[in-house]
């Protein structure tokens, strides 16, 4: 089966690019970013062992989408004909693409820590996530998936600057944003604390950094984000809580007042 067929069947996208979540002209370090993000949500030691057989194969399929679009003849045949050479080294079946993840992101938990402190609240986070607010049309789920370092806490955060830059008129008021249901919310806000709790068995699996650091780093944030959490779904409750009443009025996104 040709690759943008297996993207089809594991992803349900044929478009390369779709899989990673870049745009077609995005650039070589944006292809980058694109495949470390979506290889850290589909690496299979993030899944119970029932699952592993699945997760490594979707996983295999996505380092095979990195292979194409990171090299420039590959992505030109692609970007102009939408085929892919499958006879290519880099796409035949015997390669370890666990094995090659692990040496073209080797990090540690104080290499993330860096970055994420210099992303967050960057013009650059502020594009990817307006740019991921476009590709997905307000959906939340898929731009918090998306949109790099981002936890269920920076949601409060990430929402305002979608407001602020829809009340400015940047940005399409898409409904799927601004009449998002409060049962949609918390089934993210489960997913993702579920998702939490297993995160620093995932990172010690891959050996990203030092088990006491993780803990004091996550008990260090734990009763905030908790607050915060709670205070902005009350917020939203008071704000979009009519709206969502069967027979209410349709609402758009309103400009809070600072």
């Amino acid at each position: 089966m040709a690759l943008p067929q297996q993207c089809e069947a594991a992803f349900g996208t044929a478009d390369l690019y779709g899989v990673l979540g870049v745009r077609r002209g995005a650039s070589p370090q944006e292809i980058r970013r694109g495949y470390h993000r979506a290889s850290l949500r589909l690496h299979p030691d993030r899944v119970p062992a029932e699952h592993k057989e699945e997760a490594t194969r979707r996983f295999q399929i996505l380092g095979k989408v990195y292979a194409v679009l990171s090299d420039e003849k590959q992505r030109t045949v692609y970007d102009e004909t939408g085929l892919v050479d499958e006879d290519a080294e880099a796409l035949q079946d015997g390669r370890d693409w666990l094995e090659y993840w692990q040496l073209l992101f080797k990090v540690t938990v104080k290499d993330i820590e860096d970055f994420q402190k210099s992303y967050k609240n960057s013009a650059e986070e502020l594009a990817d996530v307006k740019a991921a607010y476009v590709n997905f049309k307000g959906d939340m789920d898929r731009i918090m998936e998306t949109v790099m370092c981002a936890d269920y806490t920076d949601e409060p955060r990430i929402r305002e600057m979608l407001e602020q830059a829809i009340d400015s008129g940047e940005l399409p008021a898409f409904k799927a944003f601004v009449r998002e249901s409060k049962k949609k919310m918390m089934s993210r806000r489960k997913r993702a604390e579920k998702e939490a709790k297993e995160a620093k068995k995932t990172i010690d699996e891959l050996g990203l950094g030092g088990e006491n650091d993780l803990q004091a780093l996550i008990k260090s944030r734990s009763r905030d984000r908790e607050k915060e959490m709670n205070n902005f779904f009350a917020q939203l409750e008071e704000k979009y809580g009519n709206s969502s009443k069967k027979g209410g009025k349709k609402s758009s996104a309103k400009k809070r007042k600072t």
